[in-house]
């Protein structure tokens, strides 16, 4: 957000100068952070980015295809236990009163235990079908599957 607000500022100074022209492609170009920003809650980009990062998981774990059942169903398991965004409106939380806003936050907290515990249960299920080694490497990589963007706010917030 900072570098858009750079770049605003900077295209804006150089506008005023009467060098709009070459300005704007700069202003205009994206990062790679704000092209991801802009696509963050798109359900399509949503589902393309968590394919590629079962993908990832999958070649890297090596599944054979004694365990390609077991996979699937951890994989659908996950994405059933995914939250719906459709469920929260943010305008008619934001009129509640602060009592109801905390009960809707319990709720919506309450909901989330429910999810995690389903995703706990699922991934235990499959571990239970991984070699050793696979084990090992599902250790090394499960915090950075399925809940990334929430450990890399996690890890920046605390």
């Amino acid at each position: 957000m900072k570098t858009l607000h750079k770049a605003f500022v900077i295209g804006a100074t150089v506008l005023g100068f009467g060098f709009g022209a070459a300005a704007m492609p700069a202003v205009a170009a994206e990062g790679p952070h704000q092209q991801y920003a802009a696509t963050k809650f798109d359900p399509v980009k949503m589902q393309e980015r968590m394919d590629r990062r079962a993908q990832r998981m999958h070649d890297a774990l090596k599944i054979t295809p004694a365990q390609e059942g077991a996979w699937q169903a951890y994989l659908s398991a996950l994405k059933s236990n995914m939250p719906q965004r459709a469920e929260f409106d943010r305008a008619a939380f934001k009129s509640m009163p602060a009592p109801e806003r905390m009960e809707k936050r319990i709720e919506m907290t309450k909901s989330h235990i429910i999810r995690m515990e389903n995703n706990l249960a699922a991934t235990k299920t499959f571990y239970a079908q991984l070699t050793p080694e696979q084990q090992k490497l599902f250790d090394e990589k499960a915090g950075r599957f399925g809940h990334r963007a929430h450990a890399h706010k996690m890890r920046h917030h605390h």
